[in-house]
């Protein structure tokens, strides 16, 4: 009976690990592999060397066991106090100003006279004031390690890889999207081993002073319980209700009652109010060691992106998008997964008739879409809050479970500095119509099928801003990763528990974030919340 104790004792305990490898994987990713994932999944445990990796890693999930280490935020400590200020100073010398890099001004200009600058004005669209007036302010997490960074200084870090053989061509923003000409998925791959932490991946730099918090982020005092207001000069919402949340051009805007009832207070397209203007970044070149973290303004010398779709109908969706060159993923029992080189995020307000109606924030492979009125302001402009390490995008400060219960797995927000994107951003118009005849197939994994031959030489969908004329679109069209290819398994820095990975492949570019999309959240899903709540999490 002892040892039938035993025995019993064993085989539970082995159905039960069993059970968790069958149930775990399927249950943090519900969407079954396709043959190819299965095939590419096969090769991806066979790169192991280790016979008893490759049984553990196939029949109990555990992949790369021995591989397990301490994964820390940065290998020495940043001191955040007021010798800054002199770290500041002494990076800045290292550098002459013959040995900066230029950034954005790298991109090579033609010579226009007169008669070219007048056709320019003509043919570039301007941004529609209402657009910077309810421009996102952005709360970076005060203790985060990896901060907002310019695409132009990390492709300089970057080498370009066809699967695992290195491409012998440098990178520049204005030429990017000739890697689609490559036969194969090509991926920008790091120069550095990102585990040693190169100062490019932090760029914290130049730390400002705290941001002073005086309770006087939500508009009306209420700490983002905004309501609409009475006033229709301030806030002028429609009155009554329309199709604003599923809309394209193919599927236009629908009035939901009586359209002789329309309020008189509601903007047209082409209203144009306000003085918020854009200003353009800094035109000295930029240090080999980028200095991006917002000063006290909100200023960054790392440009957003913004990104103006119109949908007809007077639907205008402004997509700002927000890159940094590392993403530190979270931990769950001190272990540490889904970091990747290269992360970008974004955020989308949709407007109707220059009257802004929601807003999107991207969380992770999903996100969350709420009513303008319902999110925190700063006067008008909506506020958003960067998680620390994933900069996932929330509507309020604390923490934020996901996935996983008992909050094993969360991101962490608060009121770090203050980031204005509209100080500084790259503009552009885009015309996804355009691009319906491309052979592109984009999902939500951040996968794309790139089919070679099929690519346009000078894709046009993209036209650059009256306000920056000369901004390179080349890089918006590049269809590859803008980090490295998922580590194989021989890889002493991966390991994969349950189907999830410690680095995973980086991300596409802001091109493959369904900007034709009809409903405001980048999911088929979309759930839009008229109120923020503690506790309420994303979904994808």
């Amino acid at each position: 009976m002892y040892y039938l104790r035993r025995i019993t004792f064993v085989f539970a305990l082995l159905f039960s690990i069993s059970f968790l490898a069958w149930f775990l994987p399927r249950y943090l990713n519900p969407n079954p592999p396709d043959p190819a994932k299965q095939r590419e999944d096969k090769r991806w445990i066979s790169s192991s060397p280790y016979w008893f990796d490759r049984q553990a890693c196939r029949w109990l999930s555990l992949c790369g066991v021995h591989h397990l280490s301490w994964d820390p935020a940065a290998l020495l400590p940043f001191r955040n106090d007021t010798d800054a200020g002199d770290l500041r100073l002494e990076l800045r010398s290292l550098y002459t100003e013959d040995d900066r890099h230029n950034g954005w001004e790298s991109v090579s200009r033609k010579q226009r006279g007169p008669e070219d600058g007048k056709a320019d004005k003509k043919t570039l669209k301007e941004i529609p004031d209402y657009v910077l007036k309810y421009a996102p302010l952005v709360h970076l997490y005060s203790g985060e390690n990896f901060w907002p960074a310019d695409i132009a200084e990390h492709i300089q870090h970057m080498t370009p890889f066809l699967e695992r053989e290195a491409l012998n061509r440098s990178l520049l923003l204005s030429d990017l999207h000739q890697l689609n000409k490559e036969d194969g998925m090509v991926y920008l791959t790091s120069n550095d081993d990102v585990e040693k932490r190169p100062e490019w991946l932090h760029s914290h730099v130049a730390i400002p002073e705290p941001w002073n918090d005086d309770g006087d982020d939500g508009s009306d005092g209420n700490d983002g319980e905004d309501l609409p207001t009475e006033d229709p000069d301030r806030m002028r919402y429609p009155t009554e209700g329309t199709t604003w949340f599923d809309v394209s051009r193919d599927h236009p805007v629908y009035r939901i009652s009586d359209p002789r009832r329309l309020s008189p207070h509601i903007v047209t397209p082409s209203a144009r109010t306000g003085n918020f203007h854009l200003r353009r970044r800094d035109q000295k070149p930029m240090p080999d060691t980028p200095t991006h973290k917002p000063n006290q303004e909100g200023y960054s010398k790392a440009p957003a992106v913004l990104v103006l779709v119109d949908k007809g109908s007077g639907i205008v969706d402004a997509f700002w998008f927000f890159f940094y060159s590392y993403n530190l993923g979270q931990t769950v029992l001190s272990i540490r997964f889904g970091n990747h080189v290269g992360d970008w995020e974004h955020c989308m307000m949709r407007f109707e008739n220059g009257v802004p109606r929601g807003i999107f924030f991207s969380e992770h492979e999903g996100g969350q879409a709420y009513t303008y009125h319902a999110v925190e302001k700063r006067g008008d402009r909506p506020v958003i809050y960067s998680a620390v390490g994933s900069h996932a995008m929330y509507a309020q400060a604390g923490e934020h479970p996901y996935v996983l219960p008992f909050k094993m797995l969360k991101d962490v927000t608060d009121k770090g500095p203050l980031w204005d994107p509209a100080k500084n951003a790259y503009t552009y118009w885009y015309d996804y119509a355009q691009d319906l005849d491309e052979d592109l197939d984009d999902d939500l994994d951040d996968k794309v099928d790139v089919a070679s031959g099929h690519r346009k030489e000078n894709p046009a969908s993209l036209v650059p801003t009256a306000e920056n004329p000369d901004a390179p679109t080349s890089w918006f069209h590049y269809a590859g990763p803008w980090g490295d290819k998922l580590y194989s398994l021989a890889d002493i820095r991966q390991w994969r528990l349950f189907a999830q990975y410690h680095y995973v492949s980086g991300p596409l570019g802001p091109k493959f974030k369904r900007l034709d999309r009809e409903k405001l959240c980048i999911t088929n899903r979309c759930r839009i919340l008229n109120n923020l709540k503690p506790g309420q999490t994303w979904y994808g």
